[in-house]
């Protein structure tokens, strides 16, 4: 990893969503992941609570870190909208994301 960063955050499946949502995820779109990695996402990890649908996701940023500007992206709004139905959301249909503070890592 380039300069350390790491975004942790939880967001919220609505129930018997599980199999639709590995499936969207499973073919995200290409222009999706293209905008991702150019805003600085070296690496990407969602997983999901079985009991509580909870999900748990993690990015590894890199040095050029711009995912702050994703929220006002096309694509991003487009992403946004066609998870609302599946997910908890605001009224921008951006996923309801709490973040995560680091309390300790072993490196």
């Amino acid at each position: 990893m380039e300069n350390g960063q790491v975004k942790a955050f939880r967001m919220q499946l609505k129930p018997g969503y599980e199999a639709e949502y590995q499936r969207r995820h499973g073919e995200i779109w290409p222009e999706l992941s293209e905008l991702l990695i150019n805003a600085g996402i070296m690496e990407y990890y969602i997983f999901i609570d079985p009991i509580t649908l909870a999900l748990f996701a993690f990015q590894k940023l890199g040095n050029h870190d711009t995912t702050a500007t994703l929220s006002a992206l096309p694509i991003m709004k487009k992403w946004w909208d066609y998870m609302a139905d599946i997910m908890e959301v605001n009224d921008d249909n951006s996923p309801k994301a709490i973040s995560c503070p680091e309390v300790f890592r072993l490196s």
